[in-house]
């Protein structure tokens, strides 16, 4: 690591330019929860389908109730019903009503529709007792949407409205881009798996779940982890095995000491270096390069500094590979009390959010230090406080990286 730390957003933004989109593959309708549309929808069928009602009620003509009230009704004969599903068969005349149920087609005849609760029976007509106008209570055929319409733009990632409109309009298959397969590589001696027991100078393997946990939160496909220790030969037959993934996420060993194998490994493997060295607290030691399609990160072991590198650099990459915005998660607050540092670095502060009428409000966590993983647990916001920055005053408006 040269003495030219890289600022953060310089990184991020050689990382994305590395990060184009996967190719599209057709993805089942039920299978494509928080995927990315790769290309737009313009749907086939207009919605609704036919002009129907918003109302129980009954469908009448306009005209032979323009008068009616509460103390004169206009008394109509019933002329059949149209239920959901069961349009009536009869054409509605003059002086008529036909009962009709919510979302059920407007019979031919009739132009609008008055509701069961302005109606009474009486010795077998329906006396309507309030005046209604065309149109009113019916939705029209095309109302939400037409035929030939854009109904989502290419780069739309799906939630639960999007994938109900794409079913409201017929569509059972999407093309979305691939989904980046991940490998997660957690190196040394000291880890332990969750379920071992902890032995002198022993740190559980947190990393293997936290990053994991974050590929997944941001879209990724399979994810896979390994663990190895401090050798040569098997970190070196590690990482190849991650290289077969889009994304390789290494933590730990990327540094010269006598036991660092990693960046050593990466040599070996012919993985390009792009930059090594960020000017960030916490984060500093974060590698980034490249094999063929392959993206590479080496990130520091500490799991504070592993989880906010990943945030920072990784998570935009795998967005941007599912084709996705890479900037959703950047926002503005205003920090709620100042904060101090000083000018060799960018710092990522744990900040927890509270929303008020003036937007996001930023307090920062009470411990910052690189190793309090829990400080993570009230955070909902990393505040980025530029390296040339020295001191941030109570009320100034800083950028944000919203937190999974």
């Amino acid at each position: 690591m040269g003495g030219d730390l890289l600022d953060i957003d310089s990184a991020r933004d050689q990382v994305l330019e590395r990060a184009a989109p996967l190719p599209a593959q057709s993805v089942p309708l039920a299978e494509a929860i928080a995927r990315t549309l790769a290309e737009p929808v313009i749907s086939e069928e207009r919605v609704p389908g036919f002009d129907n009602s918003a109302m129980d009620g009954y469908a009448i003509r306009a005209e032979d109730v323009r008068e009616a009230s509460r103390e004169r009704p206009a008394m109509l004969r019933p002329a059949g019903e149209s239920r959901a599903g069961a349009a009536a068969e009869a054409t509605l005349g003059a002086g008529q009503a036909i009962a009709i149920s919510t979302g059920a087609v407007i019979p031919a005849g009739a132009d609008t529709v008055v509701r069961v609760e302005d109606t009474e029976r009486r010795e077998g007509e329906v006396a309507v007792l309030v005046p209604s106008q065309p149109g009113a209570n019916v939705r029209r055929a095309g109302e939400d949407i037409e035929s030939g319409d854009a109904v989502l733009a290419e780069g739309t990632t799906l939630g639960p409205a999007e994938i109900g409109v794409l079913a409201s309009i017929g569509r059972a298959g999407v093309s979305c881009h691939r989904a980046p397969t991940v490998t997660v590589l957690s190196t040394g001696d000291e880890l332990v798996g969750v379920e071992e027991s902890l032995g002198e100078g022993n740190v559980r393997n947190s990393n293997s779940y936290a990053l994991s946990a974050l590929a997944r939160a941001s879209g990724s496909g399979e994810v896979r982890t390994e663990r190895v220790g401090d050798d040569r030969g098997a970190t070196v037959a590690a990482v190849e095995r991650g290289l077969r993934s889009d994304v390789l996420v290494a933590c730990g060993g990327v540094s010269v000491g006598a036991h660092d194998h990693v960046k050593a490994a990466f040599d070996e493997l012919g993985v390009a270096q792009v930059f090594w060295g960020v000017s960030l607290k916490p984060g500093k030691p974060a590698w980034f390069g490249a094999r063929g399609e392959t993206l590479v990160f080496g990130l520091p072991g500490n799991p504070v500094s592993a989880y906010v590198t990943f945030l920072l650099l990784a998570r935009p990459a795998l967005l941007a590979l599912q084709g996705a915005d890479p900037t959703r998660a950047r926002t503005e607050a205003t920090l709620t009390g100042e904060y101090s540092k000083p000018t060799d670095r960018a710092h990522a502060v744990r900040c927890r959010l509270e929303l008020a009428p003036s937007g996001w409000l930023a307090t920062p966590a009470p411990d910052q230090g690189s190793h309090v993983m829990t400080s993570l647990l009230a955070a909902d916001a990393l505040a980025l406080i530029p390296a040339s920055t020295e001191w941030v005053g109570a009320g100034e408006r800083v950028t944000i990286e919203l937190l999974p």
